[in-house]
């Protein structure tokens, strides 16, 4: 029986089509496929042996589709469980625990609240942030303020002064923030995983005019770094349970810090990463894909938190058990 691959693509045109084309050219008993829907019933069996996502943060129906799909069996790129927890104040914990350098972040109280937050609401928020014992924690000026959650360099700040901070944060609104230490680094690199497995690593610069901020440069890093970050960015990506992330990391003194590393739907167009780098995206995730897709099914016999947020990250899911068939002794 030939199973099925789903791809569910928001306004990205190349990376979706061309993995679809690949998986299908392959011709090894999986078929790919843009999902469609129109509404999905509780508990629905599976349709797809495996769905990529690269759109459900944006989509909240998207989103609970998912997660019915992932409970009837279906392998789910990225978790989308985990993707609703997770957020960049918790991978900086995360990070730091595994050992992984990080810059020193200080989570925020919101700017702004929801016309039902009241005062009586916030009654355990000092009277005053400190800032100055903020901006002390995590090194000093230059700093950087931006969202705990969400990516897209939205709402991104570098600032050098106390003043400029404030009126950076209060244009945050009901953001939860975060101040993040500066890392003035001498070597930027971002690192596309793909199965907890496989690390691309490629030179990066955000600050050059989009679409070319990749740069094909073999001996950009020394042999020692790059097996640093290849080890790093594997560490985070198995911790967090991601199939499908990319992972940055800025050298300083010739140590990687992990920047940001929760990029569940990564860039992945052919006009940004070129050609080569491309291919390599398409092709590693073809072979990861069709290798879950053999695998189905795989139903989650007891569903709970823990089952389903470790479902995707290669522990044993429990399995139903037997009802003996040994009769019960009759009691004396």
């Amino acid at each position: 029986m030939t199973k099925r691959i789903g791809i569910m693509v928001g306004r990205e045109n190349t990376f979706p089509q061309a993995l679809i084309d690949e998986v299908n050219r392959r011709d090894q008993g999986v078929t790919a496929e843009f999902v469609a829907l129109g509404g999905t019933a509780m508990d629905e069996p599976a349709h797809y042996a495996v769905i990529v996502d690269r759109i459900s943060h944006e989509v909240p129906y998207y989103r609970a589709f998912l997660k019915n799909a992932m409970i009837a069996g279906t392998y789910v790129v990225n978790n989308p469980f985990w993707w609703s927890a997770d957020d960049k104040f918790t991978g900086a914990a995360i990070a730091s625990r595994l050992g992984v350098a990080h810059p020193k972040s200080i989570a925020l109280p919101s700017h702004s609240y929801i016309a039902d937050i009241t005062s009586e609401s916030l009654r355990n928020l000092e009277a005053r942030i400190p800032w100055e014992q903020h901006v002390e924690t995590v090194g000093g000026f230059p700093l950087i303020l931006k969202p705990h959650s969400g990516g897209g360099f939205k709402q991104v700040f570098k600032l050098h002064a106390m003043e400029q901070l404030w009126e950076a944060y209060n244009q945050t609104g009901t953001e939860c923030m975060m101040l993040q230490q500066f890392i003035e680094w001498d070597k930027y690199v971002r690192c596309w995983v793909v199965g907890r497995e496989r690390v691309l690593v490629m030179k990066f610069d955000v600050s050059a005019p989009y679409p070319h901020r990749y740069f094909d440069e073999p001996d950009y890093l020394t042999d020692e770094e790059h097996a640093r970050v290849e080890r790093d960015a594997l560490t985070l990506c198995r911790a967090l349970g991601y199939d499908m992330n990319t992972v940055e990391f800025a050298f300083k003194d010739g140590v990687p810090y992990a920047i940001d590393f929760t990029n569940p739907a990564p860039d992945a167009d052919y006009y940004s990463l070129k050609e080569k780098f491309f291919r390599w995206v398409v092709d590693a995730m073809t072979d990861f894909c069709i290798t879950k897709a053999l695998e189905h099914p795989r139903p989650i016999a007891h569903p709970s938190w823990r089952t389903l947020l470790l479902a995707d990250a290669g522990e044993p899911i429990p399995e139903k058990k037997k009802k003996s068939s040994r009769k019960k002794k009759d009691p004396l």
